[in-house]
């Protein structure tokens, strides 16, 4: 491990030693574009088939178990 250490330590010397005073930081080497989705209202699956798979529905809803007091 020491020689791979070395060698990364050797790569941030060089990167140090570079003139970047006019180089903008940056997050990402290629401008991304649409990487969301458009944020559209879309209709859901129906409320009874989604509850069909439920083990344990209640009132039109899903049944989830108490949080313990001592969790």
């Amino acid at each position: 491990m020491t020689d791979e250490l070395a060698g990364i330590l050797e790569h941030v010397d060089r990167i140090a030693a570079l003139d970047l005073e006019d180089v903008s930081p940056t997050s990402h080497v290629v401008e991304l574009e649409n990487v969301l989705r458009p944020d559209r209202p879309r209709p859901s699956w129906p409320r009874d088939v989604v509850l069909a798979q439920a083990p344990d529905p209640v009132a039109g809803a899903f049944r989830v178990p108490s949080p313990q007091a001592d969790a």
